[in-house]
């Protein structure tokens, strides 16, 4: 009998090929890779302290979802989204999750519902504590876990997509100023509202809620351009 065991190598190799892309998604997220700009899979490897092959493996993954493209003999270049990304994938997510919360009031449990209640608070505490990859963590697990009660699971995968593919970059400056946590309150609000029975005002929060964090975003994405556009013209550049 051979004393090789293939199938566990390639669990390990596997699942550091997750732990990089998760790295890499939350670097994308936090703003620590940039934009428009192209990393390599050797110098990404050596930051990480990881060979370059899980990286290039992580970064063919993130291709897949529409975060990097590759670009031949020099690695991989962020995606950049403009606005109208940003809104047509909320707007998706929001047809999608407003009118399933809906269907969740009138066929979830009390027990269920009360399930996602720990979740909800640790988004609370990520926010409060400025953790913004605990927070985002948190935050997609109450949301898929809110969703699965529907009983769809391609419904989930499709929203877990969207989630990946809406991704707003440099959400750390938001996160340690706090401005995260009215957000993250909303969870609970949500979950109380799903309690009560009320479908008109479950659905109406969860719209409201859906847009928060996008506006936030994008007013700091204003202020950035506002005080860069002062800073050149201090410079005497047009």
């Amino acid at each position: 009998m051979s004393e090789l065991k293939p199938r566990k190598v390639i669990a390990v190799q596997e699942h550091l090929r997750d732990q990089v892309a998760n790295a890499l998604r939350a670097a994308l997220i936090a703003g620590d890779l940039q934009p428009g700009v192209i990393y390599s899979a050797p110098t990404l490897a050596a930051e990480y302290g990881v060979s370059a092959t899980p990286v290039r493996e992580a970064m063919l993954d993130l291709a897949r979802e529409g975060l990097v493209e590759a670009v031949r003999n020099k690695g991989f270049r962020v995606t950049e989204l403009s606005e109208r990304d940003l809104d047509e994938f909320t707007e998706i997510r929001a047809l999608i999750e407003i009118p399933t919360v809906g269907r969740v009031v009138r066929s979830a449990s009390r027990d269920q519902l009360e399930a996602l209640r720990p979740v909800a608070e640790e988004i609370v505490t990520a926010a409060r504590a400025g953790d913004l990859i605990g927070y985002l963590e948190a935050d997609r697990r109450f949301h898929l876990g809110l969703l699965a009660l529907a009983g769809n699971s391609r419904l989930v995968e499709t929203v877990a997509d969207l989630r990946k593919r809406s991704r707003l970059y440099g959400l750390t400056e938001l996160a340690e100023a706090g401005a995260l946590v009215a957000s993250a309150e909303e969870h609970t609000a949500l979950l109380d509202l799903m309690l009560s029975g009320d479908v008109a005002a479950t659905e109406e929060h969860m719209r409201h809620h859906l847009a928060h964090v996008r506006t936030l975003w994008a007013a700091r994405q204003r202020e950035q351009a506002a005080g860069n556009r002062s800073r050149a013209r201090k410079l005497g550049v047009r």
